[in-house]
């Protein structure tokens, strides 16, 4: 039942007259009916609780009503006086979920990317608000929130059909960091339910490496036909993710010391170009190989032509590193339908025999964990891969190329048993 917080103690329905005046009737009538702070009023009953207030520096009394039994009157008045003695009584409000998610999104828009603020936005709309906007914010609990995924998975699409465990971790992700404001910031709330929610149990899908590095040189010498051939060259060799590789100006890439740096990420949000930060909000070096310095140094060549048919200078540093040929920036979507059709041009070539074996169909972002995962079975340690990566903890790259790590643990044991059995290796005692 809805708990109602009363500025005042709830007015007495005894109008059967009586010689006191009404305010005095009313005391009279509270000291014979409330014991202990407890009060019953028509069928339910309230309870009253001194609570501070630093602005006027004294203690106010606050009712809250609306309880069915006596007792759970009573145990939610020790909870809240013991609140109040340390100081973490949240007073009551009535603000709605719909209320507060938007004044809370348009708080902390400055604070969150465009592109992550418009997926935020998306899942509110779509979700949270149709089953739970309406719902004063201080009655969510637990269990509302987890009937409310659970739904979801039921019957939450569009179509009425059930959304995946992994789209409701990600509603549960947007739940949490608005909750948690709630609790932290406007200190609306004394605790966060959505943090003891229960989500639908998911399948875990491990990334893996469609293709082998035979499979991927073969792709790699057939986009390197195309003009934009270095861009997944580059994806493959060095793990960036697209954005960050679409950002990337000359000044970026230093040839003689075989390293480029990652300052930042391009996206489109609702048709508008974003340039921002990476998504941990740091920079990073990340070092070439050889074969890279000379991939680069030939794509520099190839825009330089493409500019002088055009009448335009040589690149300067400022330009970017992977642009159309009068040097603007390209589209995002523009590369990863491209690597679609540069597979299918290579199983299905317009003159030639097709290939005996042709690559299977792979994503973009398939290209970073294709890198990931050769380094960590190369044995290059997990917090090189991570920095590497961008990855902002190397617990991230811990937990999604666990599979790939686990694979590796088998070489240990032989490790260990090659140490034992060997009778030259030096022994050394530990305590």
């Amino acid at each position: 039942m809805t708990k109602t917080a009363l500025a005042e103690p709830p007015e007495d329905d005894d109008r059967n007259g009586g010689q006191e005046p009404g305010p005095a009737r009313q005391k009279r009538a509270y000291r014979v009916n409330m014991r202990d702070g407890i009060l019953k009023r028509g069928a339910t009953w309230s309870y009253v609780v001194n609570v501070y207030d630093p602005k006027t520096g004294t203690s106010k009394p606050t009712w809250v009503g609306g309880f069915e039994t006596a007792e759970e009157a009573k145990t939610e008045r020790d909870k809240a006086r013991v609140k109040a003695r340390e100081g973490n009584y949240v007073r009551r409000n009535r603000i709605t979920v719909a209320a507060y998610l938007d004044d809370w999104i348009a708080v902390h828009a400055a604070e969150i990317k465009p592109r992550t603020l418009d997926s935020y936005r998306g899942v509110i709309d779509r979700y949270i608000v149709p089953h739970l906007g309406k719902m004063p914010l201080q009655d969510v609990r637990p269990a509302t929130i987890t009937r409310f995924y659970m739904e979801l998975r039921s019957k939450g699409g569009r179509t009425g059909h059930g959304l995946s465990p992994r789209t409701i971790d990600y509603v549960h992700a947007v739940l949490r960091r608005a909750f948690r404001d709630a609790v932290v910031v406007e200190e609306l709330l004394s605790n966060n339910p959505v943090e003891r929610a229960k989500r639908p149990r998911r399948e875990v899908h491990e990334p893996k490496a469609v293709w082998d590095k035979t499979q991927l040189r073969r792709f790699l010498a057939h986009a390197a036909e195309h003009r934009l051939g270095a861009f997944y060259h580059l994806a493959a060799y060095t793990g960036a993710r697209r954005g960050e590789l679409l950002y990337l100006r000359w000044s970026a890439v230093d040839l003689d010391k075989r390293e480029l740096t990652i300052r930042g990420s391009t996206a489109f949000v609702k048709g508008e170009r974003i340039q921002g930060s990476t998504k941990t909000g740091h920079s990073r070096v990340i070092s070439i190989d050889q074969t890279t310095t000379q991939v680069l140094k030939r794509h520099r060549d190839m825009q330089d032509a493409e500019r002088h048919q055009l009448g335009m200078g040589p690149t300067q540093a400022d330009d970017f590193l992977f642009a159309n040929e009068a040097g603007e920036q390209i589209h995002p979507d523009t590369v990863t339908w491209l690597m679609s059709k540069l597979i299918t041009s290579y199983n299905a070539p317009a003159k030639d025999d097709p290939p005996a074996e042709p690559l299977p169909k792979a994503r973009l972002h398939d290209l970073r964990h294709l890198h990931a995962t050769m380094l960590l079975l190369a044995k290059v340690p997990v917090h090189v891969v991570s920095a590497r990566l961008g990855h902002r903890d190397p617990a991230i790259t811990l937990r999604v190329y666990a599979h790939v790590i686990s694979d590796r643990a088998v070489n240990v044991a032989d490790a260990f048993e090659r140490v034992v059995e060997d009778n030259n290796a030096p022994e050394q005692q530990y305590r």
